[in-house]
Protein backbone atom coordinates (compact mmCIF):
# COMPACT_ATOMS: atom_id res chain seq x y z
CA UNK A 1 0.00 0.00 0.00
CA UNK A 2 2.93 2.19 0.78
CA UNK A 3 4.38 1.78 -2.83
CA UNK A 4 1.14 2.71 -4.54
CA UNK A 5 0.32 5.70 -2.16
CA UNK A 6 4.14 6.72 -3.28
CA UNK A 7 3.40 6.20 -7.45
CA UNK A 8 -0.38 8.09 -6.15
CA UNK A 9 1.61 11.18 -4.63
CA UNK A 10 4.41 11.18 -7.69
CA UNK A 11 1.40 11.10 -9.87
CA UNK A 12 -0.66 13.85 -8.77
CA UNK A 13 2.23 15.83 -8.07
CA UNK A 14 3.88 15.22 -11.71
CA UNK A 15 0.32 16.16 -13.01
CA UNK A 16 0.55 19.52 -11.04
CA UNK A 17 3.89 20.16 -12.42
CA UNK A 18 2.49 19.18 -16.46
CA UNK A 19 -0.58 21.68 -15.68
CA UNK A 20 1.95 24.28 -14.14
CA UNK A 21 4.13 24.19 -17.03
CA UNK A 22 1.62 23.74 -19.70
CA UNK A 23 -0.16 27.14 -18.31
CA UNK A 24 3.23 28.90 -18.05
CA UNK A 25 3.89 27.72 -21.65
CA UNK A 26 -0.14 28.63 -22.58
CA UNK A 27 0.89 32.06 -21.46
CA UNK A 28 4.32 32.91 -22.72
CA UNK A 29 3.02 31.75 -26.54
CA UNK A 30 -0.18 34.30 -26.29
CA UNK A 31 2.53 37.34 -25.08
CA UNK A 32 4.92 36.26 -27.57
CA UNK A 33 1.27 36.02 -30.00
CA UNK A 34 0.17 39.34 -28.66
CA UNK A 35 3.63 41.11 -29.50
CA UNK A 36 3.73 39.63 -33.06
CA UNK A 37 0.23 40.89 -33.74
CA UNK A 38 0.83 44.65 -31.77
CA UNK A 39 4.28 44.17 -34.21
CA UNK A 40 2.47 43.53 -37.30
CA UNK A 41 -0.51 46.11 -36.58
CA UNK A 42 1.87 48.45 -35.93
CA UNK A 43 3.70 47.77 -39.47
CA UNK A 44 0.46 47.73 -41.33
CA UNK A 45 -1.07 51.04 -39.67
CA UNK A 46 -0.80 53.92 -42.33
CA UNK A 47 1.87 56.63 -41.06
CA UNK A 48 0.81 60.31 -40.46
CA UNK A 49 -0.77 61.84 -43.67
CA UNK A 50 -4.49 62.39 -44.80
CA UNK A 51 -5.00 60.16 -47.75
CA UNK A 52 -4.49 56.33 -48.49
CA UNK A 53 -1.73 54.31 -47.84
CA UNK A 54 -1.72 51.52 -51.08
CA UNK A 55 0.63 48.29 -50.81
CA UNK A 56 1.52 46.70 -53.70
CA UNK A 57 4.09 44.11 -54.87
CA UNK A 58 6.59 44.52 -58.44
CA UNK A 59 8.42 41.63 -59.35
CA UNK A 60 11.77 42.36 -61.33
CA UNK A 61 15.16 40.73 -61.94
CA UNK A 62 16.33 41.35 -58.58
CA UNK A 63 12.75 39.44 -57.13
CA UNK A 64 9.56 40.63 -55.37
CA UNK A 65 9.74 44.07 -53.20
CA UNK A 66 6.79 45.43 -51.69
CA UNK A 67 6.38 48.77 -51.38
CA UNK A 68 3.12 51.50 -50.40
CA UNK A 69 2.15 54.95 -52.42
CA UNK A 70 0.70 57.48 -50.62
CA UNK A 71 -2.04 59.78 -52.34
CA UNK A 72 -3.42 62.52 -50.39
CA UNK A 73 -7.15 62.31 -49.58
CA UNK A 74 -9.53 64.39 -51.61
CA UNK A 75 -7.79 65.25 -55.06
CA UNK A 76 -9.95 66.71 -57.42
CA UNK A 77 -7.72 66.05 -60.20
CA UNK A 78 -8.87 67.98 -63.18
CA UNK A 79 -9.34 65.39 -67.08
CA UNK A 80 -6.07 63.86 -67.79
CA UNK A 81 -4.14 65.48 -64.94
CA UNK A 82 -1.25 64.08 -63.91
CA UNK A 83 0.78 64.56 -60.68
CA UNK A 84 4.40 64.23 -60.08
CA UNK A 85 5.99 61.66 -58.31
CA UNK A 86 8.52 61.36 -55.28
CA UNK A 87 9.99 57.31 -55.00
CA UNK A 88 11.47 57.47 -51.00
CA UNK A 89 14.29 54.73 -50.20
CA UNK A 90 14.48 54.12 -46.66
CA UNK A 91 17.70 53.42 -45.05
CA UNK A 92 18.91 50.35 -42.92
CA UNK A 93 16.99 49.33 -40.08
CA UNK A 94 13.60 51.44 -41.33
CA UNK A 95 10.92 50.30 -43.47
CA UNK A 96 8.69 52.42 -45.70
CA UNK A 97 6.21 53.32 -42.75
CA UNK A 98 9.23 54.49 -40.80
CA UNK A 99 10.64 56.52 -43.01
CA UNK A 100 7.18 58.07 -44.07
CA UNK A 101 6.44 58.90 -40.16
CA UNK A 102 10.08 60.37 -39.93
CA UNK A 103 10.42 62.55 -42.77
CA UNK A 104 6.56 63.52 -42.74
CA UNK A 105 6.86 63.55 -46.58
CA UNK A 106 3.24 63.03 -47.12
CA UNK A 107 1.76 66.00 -45.13
CA UNK A 108 3.71 67.86 -47.74
CA UNK A 109 2.46 65.84 -50.46
CA UNK A 110 -1.04 66.27 -49.27
CA UNK A 111 -0.57 70.59 -48.95
CA UNK A 112 1.46 70.24 -52.47
CA UNK A 113 -0.51 67.65 -54.57
CA UNK A 114 2.17 64.79 -55.20
CA UNK A 115 2.17 61.15 -54.40
CA UNK A 116 4.85 59.52 -53.03
CA UNK A 117 5.80 55.73 -53.61
CA UNK A 118 7.89 54.10 -50.58
CA UNK A 119 9.74 50.50 -52.30
CA UNK A 120 10.63 48.18 -49.43
CA UNK A 121 13.25 45.99 -48.64
CA UNK A 122 12.75 42.44 -48.26
CA UNK A 123 14.38 41.13 -44.98
CA UNK A 124 15.72 38.17 -47.37
CA UNK A 125 17.28 39.97 -49.36
CA UNK A 126 19.18 41.45 -46.26
CA UNK A 127 18.08 40.71 -42.74
CA UNK A 128 18.91 44.27 -41.61
CA UNK A 129 16.72 45.55 -44.79
CA UNK A 130 19.54 47.83 -46.49
CA UNK A 131 19.30 47.84 -49.66
CA UNK A 132 22.03 46.47 -51.74
CA UNK A 133 23.89 49.23 -53.38
CA UNK A 134 27.19 47.92 -53.44
CA UNK A 135 26.79 44.91 -54.62
CA UNK A 136 27.97 45.89 -58.13
CA UNK A 137 30.88 43.40 -58.62
CA UNK A 138 27.94 40.36 -57.78
CA UNK A 139 25.53 42.14 -60.24
CA UNK A 140 22.60 42.15 -57.28
CA UNK A 141 22.85 46.14 -56.58
CA UNK A 142 21.80 46.25 -60.68
CA UNK A 143 18.95 43.80 -60.17
CA UNK A 144 17.90 45.22 -57.18
CA UNK A 145 17.53 48.78 -59.09
CA UNK A 146 15.57 47.11 -61.60
CA UNK A 147 13.61 46.07 -59.24
CA UNK A 148 12.56 49.12 -57.78
CA UNK A 149 12.19 50.71 -61.42
CA UNK A 150 9.69 47.67 -61.97
CA UNK A 151 7.76 49.45 -58.84
CA UNK A 152 7.83 52.89 -60.60
CA UNK A 153 6.78 51.85 -63.67
CA UNK A 154 3.83 50.26 -61.78
CA UNK A 155 2.90 53.32 -60.17
CA UNK A 156 3.13 55.19 -63.23
CA UNK A 157 0.37 52.22 -65.06
CA UNK A 158 -1.96 52.30 -61.58
CA UNK A 159 -1.80 56.11 -60.20
CA UNK A 160 -2.06 59.53 -62.05
CA UNK A 161 1.93 60.00 -62.72
CA UNK A 162 3.52 62.60 -64.63
CA UNK A 163 6.42 60.88 -66.00
CA UNK A 164 8.36 63.89 -66.90
CA UNK A 165 7.86 64.93 -62.81
CA UNK A 166 9.41 61.90 -61.18
CA UNK A 167 12.09 62.61 -57.88
CA UNK A 168 14.37 60.31 -56.40
CA UNK A 169 15.32 60.65 -52.59
CA UNK A 170 16.91 58.45 -49.81
CA UNK A 171 18.53 58.41 -46.51
CA UNK A 172 21.88 56.64 -45.99
CA UNK A 173 21.66 52.90 -47.48
CA UNK A 174 18.86 54.03 -49.75
CA UNK A 175 20.13 57.44 -50.74
CA UNK A 176 23.45 54.98 -52.09
CA UNK A 177 20.84 53.23 -53.89
CA UNK A 178 19.29 56.21 -54.98
CA UNK A 179 22.40 57.20 -56.90
CA UNK A 180 22.80 53.94 -58.20
CA UNK A 181 19.71 53.87 -59.83
CA UNK A 182 19.92 57.37 -61.13
CA UNK A 183 22.78 55.96 -63.10
CA UNK A 184 21.14 53.16 -64.14
CA UNK A 185 18.41 55.09 -65.15
CA UNK A 186 19.41 59.14 -66.13
CA UNK A 187 16.21 59.89 -68.59
CA UNK A 188 13.65 58.58 -65.81
CA UNK A 189 14.20 60.86 -63.22
CA UNK A 190 14.63 65.05 -62.85
CA UNK A 191 16.11 64.93 -59.90
CA UNK A 192 18.09 62.68 -56.86
CA UNK A 193 18.65 63.56 -53.29
CA UNK A 194 21.68 61.55 -51.29
CA UNK A 195 21.03 62.14 -47.57
CA UNK A 196 23.55 60.45 -45.50
CA UNK A 197 24.61 58.46 -48.13
CA UNK A 198 27.76 56.84 -49.46
CA UNK A 199 29.88 58.17 -52.96
CA UNK A 200 28.39 56.69 -56.12
CA UNK A 201 31.12 54.00 -57.18
CA UNK A 202 32.94 53.99 -53.37
CA UNK A 203 32.16 50.49 -53.13
CA UNK A 204 31.74 47.24 -55.50
CA UNK A 205 30.95 44.49 -52.63
CA UNK A 206 30.24 43.99 -48.95
CA UNK A 207 34.02 43.80 -48.32
CA UNK A 208 34.50 47.52 -49.66
CA UNK A 209 31.48 49.04 -48.09
CA UNK A 210 32.14 49.47 -44.70
CA UNK A 211 35.31 51.05 -45.69
CA UNK A 212 33.75 53.42 -48.15
CA UNK A 213 30.99 54.28 -45.30
CA UNK A 214 34.22 55.09 -43.10
CA UNK A 215 35.19 57.20 -45.88
CA UNK A 216 38.39 55.58 -46.94
CA UNK A 217 38.93 54.58 -50.40
CA UNK A 218 37.21 57.78 -52.09
CA UNK A 219 39.50 60.37 -52.60
CA UNK A 220 37.82 62.89 -55.18
CA UNK A 221 37.62 61.71 -58.41
CA UNK A 222 39.26 62.60 -61.76
CA UNK A 223 36.69 63.65 -64.82
CA UNK A 224 38.57 60.32 -66.49
CA UNK A 225 37.25 58.15 -63.15
CA UNK A 226 33.82 59.28 -63.13
CA UNK A 227 32.87 56.67 -65.87
CA UNK A 228 34.47 54.01 -63.89
CA UNK A 229 33.33 54.31 -61.07
CA UNK A 230 29.59 55.14 -61.53
CA UNK A 231 29.02 53.15 -64.64
CA UNK A 232 28.78 53.40 -68.54
CA UNK A 233 25.32 55.22 -68.25
CA UNK A 234 26.98 58.26 -66.59
CA UNK A 235 29.10 59.04 -69.20
CA UNK A 236 26.73 58.92 -71.91
CA UNK A 237 23.65 59.86 -70.42
CA UNK A 238 22.67 63.22 -68.69
CA UNK A 239 22.60 63.06 -64.85
CA UNK A 240 19.51 63.96 -62.96
CA UNK A 241 20.44 67.28 -60.35
CA UNK A 242 21.25 66.28 -57.40
CA UNK A 243 21.15 67.73 -53.28
CA UNK A 244 23.74 66.16 -50.90
CA UNK A 245 22.47 66.49 -47.53
CA UNK A 246 24.85 65.03 -44.76
CA UNK A 247 25.33 65.92 -40.98
CA UNK A 248 29.06 66.90 -39.57
CA UNK A 249 28.46 64.80 -37.01
CA UNK A 250 27.71 61.56 -38.71
CA UNK A 251 29.27 58.76 -37.06
CA UNK A 252 27.86 55.59 -39.37
CA UNK A 253 28.44 57.23 -43.27
CA UNK A 254 31.49 59.56 -43.17
CA UNK A 255 30.83 63.55 -43.67
CA UNK A 256 33.68 62.78 -46.65
CA UNK A 257 31.34 61.00 -48.74
CA UNK A 258 29.16 64.12 -49.36
CA UNK A 259 31.69 65.70 -50.59
CA UNK A 260 32.63 62.93 -52.93
CA UNK A 261 29.16 62.39 -53.88
CA UNK A 262 29.00 66.46 -54.98
CA UNK A 263 32.06 65.99 -56.77
CA UNK A 264 31.35 63.06 -58.49
CA UNK A 265 28.01 63.89 -59.67
CA UNK A 266 29.37 67.79 -60.46
CA UNK A 267 32.13 66.01 -62.09
CA UNK A 268 30.05 63.78 -64.55
CA UNK A 269 27.80 67.14 -65.35
CA UNK A 270 30.72 69.49 -66.37
CA UNK A 271 29.91 71.78 -63.18
CA UNK A 272 32.40 73.76 -61.23
CA UNK A 273 31.63 74.36 -57.46
CA UNK A 274 30.97 77.79 -56.35
CA UNK A 275 31.84 79.87 -53.05
CA UNK A 276 30.27 78.00 -49.93
CA UNK A 277 27.85 80.00 -48.12
CA UNK A 278 26.22 79.16 -44.41
CA UNK A 279 23.07 79.25 -44.16
CA UNK A 280 20.68 79.19 -40.92
CA UNK A 281 17.01 79.57 -40.73
CA UNK A 282 15.38 80.35 -37.18
CA UNK A 283 17.53 77.98 -34.48
CA UNK A 284 17.86 75.22 -36.17
CA UNK A 285 21.10 74.11 -36.85
CA UNK A 286 23.21 76.02 -39.58
CA UNK A 287 24.45 74.17 -42.76
CA UNK A 288 27.09 75.08 -45.63
CA UNK A 289 26.05 75.21 -48.85
CA UNK A 290 27.82 74.45 -51.67
CA UNK A 291 26.44 74.87 -54.89
CA UNK A 292 27.64 73.42 -58.78
CA UNK A 293 26.86 75.42 -61.97
CA UNK A 294 26.86 74.66 -65.29
CA UNK A 295 25.51 77.47 -68.05
CA UNK A 296 24.59 79.18 -64.82
CA UNK A 297 22.80 76.53 -63.57
CA UNK A 298 22.83 75.22 -60.07
CA UNK A 299 22.94 70.99 -61.13
CA UNK A 300 24.42 69.94 -57.93
CA UNK A 301 23.88 71.39 -53.96
CA UNK A 302 25.98 70.20 -51.52
CA UNK A 303 24.22 70.95 -47.93
CA UNK A 304 26.84 69.91 -45.07
CA UNK A 305 25.18 70.14 -41.45
CA UNK A 306 26.54 71.43 -38.51
CA UNK A 307 26.04 68.97 -35.48
CA UNK A 308 23.94 66.62 -37.14
CA UNK A 309 23.95 62.83 -37.15
CA UNK A 310 22.93 60.15 -38.82
CA UNK A 311 19.74 61.11 -39.12
CA UNK A 312 17.30 62.62 -42.26
CA UNK A 313 17.57 66.52 -41.18
CA UNK A 314 14.67 68.10 -39.62
CA UNK A 315 12.59 65.27 -38.79
CA UNK A 316 10.00 63.93 -36.77
CA UNK A 317 10.91 64.04 -33.19
CA UNK A 318 11.32 60.56 -30.87
CA UNK A 319 12.00 58.52 -33.65
CA UNK A 320 15.06 56.98 -35.24
CA UNK A 321 17.49 58.35 -37.64
CA UNK A 322 15.62 61.66 -37.25
CA UNK A 323 16.81 64.94 -36.20
CA UNK A 324 14.09 67.27 -35.33
CA UNK A 325 16.76 70.08 -34.91
CA UNK A 326 17.97 70.14 -38.19
CA UNK A 327 17.15 71.83 -41.15
CA UNK A 328 13.46 70.88 -42.83
CA UNK A 329 15.07 68.34 -45.61
CA UNK A 330 11.69 66.95 -46.89
CA UNK A 331 11.29 70.72 -47.49
CA UNK A 332 14.15 71.60 -49.08
CA UNK A 333 14.03 68.12 -50.97
CA UNK A 334 10.42 69.19 -52.64
CA UNK A 335 11.98 72.53 -53.24
CA UNK A 336 15.07 71.17 -55.08
CA UNK A 337 12.91 68.51 -57.71
CA UNK A 338 10.62 71.72 -57.97
CA UNK A 339 13.14 74.12 -59.61
CA UNK A 340 14.41 70.68 -61.89
CA UNK A 341 10.41 70.15 -62.88
CA UNK A 342 10.17 73.86 -63.95
CA UNK A 343 13.07 73.49 -66.08
CA UNK A 344 12.82 70.53 -67.45
CA UNK A 345 9.28 71.83 -68.87
CA UNK A 346 10.97 74.98 -70.35
CA UNK A 347 13.65 73.12 -71.73
CA UNK A 348 13.25 72.54 -75.60
CA UNK A 349 12.26 69.20 -76.41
Amino acid sequence: MARRSTASVFARAYERNLKALTKITLSNSKRVAGQVQRATAKRLKPPPGKGDWLSGVAIGAGGARGYHLFRPADLQLKPGEKLPLMVMLHGCGQTGRDFAASTRMNALAVRQRFLVLYPEQDRLAHPQGCWNWYERRSGKADAEAATLMAAVDQACVLYPVDRERIALAGLSAGASMAALVATRYPNRFRAVVMHSGVAPGAAKSSATALGAMRGQNVPPMPATAVGKAMGAAAVFATLPPMLVLHGDADAVVAPSNAVNSAAVWATAMGARPGLPRDVQRGKRRPMRVTDFKRKGRTVVSLCEVAGLGHAWSGGASKLLFSDAAGPDATRMTWAFAMVQFKHAAKAPS
